[in-house]
């Protein structure tokens, strides 16, 4: 004759706090996460910046400018400028005023330029906003002379005062 099997005693959890406890985290991420701008997507190179320990401050998240200077690719042969802006209303005016810009550059979030592109988008940046702060992003394996192009251009566009971005020291 089988055994009887004896029915077993579950347990019921208490479901509430659980889900409580995750919409929590996820409101706590989505409020700390920092999503890609636009121009962040559609960079399609990577910068190791120098690391530098001197000055601690951050660079302004309005009213900046910041010139890129790449290796296009991975074998660090080609080197570009690349130029975007943080003020969405600034960066259409620059773009409509600069007459050597191509359609497809006056699109894009960040455009690569020329030497002779990147004075005219600068000037251009001087005559609709004087206030515009510039940064410097290069990576460090860059030859500086695409660096100091880069700073006779802002200079003469009567840009004296720029940030130059690093990584900090650990």
């Amino acid at each position: 004759m089988p055994k009887v099997k004896e029915k077993r005693v579950g347990f019921v959890i208490d479901m509430t706090p659980l889900v409580d406890i995750t919409f929590l985290l996820l409101t706590f991420f989505m409020f700390t996460a920092k999503f890609k701008s636009e121009a962040e997507s559609e960079q399609k190179f990577v910068i190791e910046r120098p690391k530098s320990s001197a000055d601690t401050s951050k660079i302004p998240e309005k009213d900046l400018a910041v010139i890129k200077v790449a290796f296009t690719d991975s074998t660090k042969v080609d080197t570009a400028y690349y130029y975007e802006m943080t003020t969405e209303k600034d960066w259409l005016a620059v773009r409509e005023k600069s007459n050597s810009l191509t359609a497809e550059q006056k699109a894009k979030a960040q455009i690569r330029v020329t030497k002779d592109q990147l004075n005219e988008v600068v000037n251009s940046t001087y005559r609709i906003n004087s206030k515009t702060k510039f940064a410097i992003d290069g990576d460090k394996g860059i030859r500086f002379k695409w660096i100091s192009d880069a700073m006779d251009i802002l200079r003469k566009n009567k840009f004296t005062s720029f940030n130059y971005v690093t990584d900090k020291v650990q």
